[in-house]
């Protein structure tokens, strides 16, 4: 059987995860969040006292870090940090403002994206998948069936974000969650290793204005007019 891969960029908040994992269970392919990869390995650098942004602290702690991830009953990606009877499940503690801005560092880091890159290459060479990023498209699978830019304002983008961390019980306010997005928007697209941008041959989609529903049928339109 041939393998399929869908690859979808995008910003940070702009639904990239909400929208591959149901696009997913559409499609019945597999869903990988390579974001869920380097919000693990932020994490990992955070709970070793060093500096998601030094680039030499992180490479060193490369040989000793064990990442893993799985696929539970409900179908979701589950993120586990060591090994054996060590072996954390840390799908939740990644999901928090400062893992999440440790990631975009360390995503940063030629050596980590060297490091994590066959990992994510593997699941696409023995499933059909639905991957999202911020390279995927333009580093990772360069081949992809598909490819997909989504995004929206960062005003919009803010605006979720604020709402998912309120649900969550996290307490920002809506100009800091704004500001923290700018500031990664910037990082992301100026970064030297493997900066956000759209790939010449991705689809943009670009859903600022509409809903969630919205959002998702215009992206499962998108793909399957494309897909062959």
């Amino acid at each position: 059987m041939e393998h399929k891969s869908i690859a979808i960029d995008g910003p940070s908040g702009a639904g990239k995860s909400t929208m591959a994992k149901r696009l997913a269970r559409e499609l019945g392919f597999i869903y990988v969040d390579t974001g869920a990869i380097y919000r693990t390995l932020g994490l990992f650098a955070l709970s070793r006292g060093v500096d998601p942004s030094d680039g030499e602290g992180v490479k060193a702690l490369l040989p000793a870090v064990s990442i893993s991830m799985n696929y539970g009953s409900d179908g979701l990606q589950h993120m586990y940090l060591g090994g054996g009877v060590d072996r954390e499940d840390v799908t939740e503690s990644i999901r928090t403002p400062e893992v999440s801005d440790a990631a975009s560092k360390v995503s940063a880091i030629p050596a980590v994206r060297d490091f994590l890159m066959d990992m994510q290459r593997e699941m696409a060479k023995k499933h059909s998948v639905v991957m999202d990023g911020r390279d995927i498209g333009t580093v990772v699978l360069p081949k992809a069936d598909v490819k997909i830019f989504l995004t929206a304002s960062p005003e919009e983008r803010a605006r979720r974000r604020y709402a998912e961390l309120k649900q969550r019980g996290i307490v920002e306010t809506y100009e800091t969650v704004l500001a923290d997005i700018e500031e990664r928007d910037a990082r992301d697209s100026g970064r030297a290793a493997a900066p956000l941008k759209q790939a010449q041959d991705a689809l943009r989609v670009d859903t600022t204005g509409i809903s969630m529903e919205e959002s998702f049928q215009l992206l499962l339109q998108t793909v399957q007019e494309h897909m062959v």
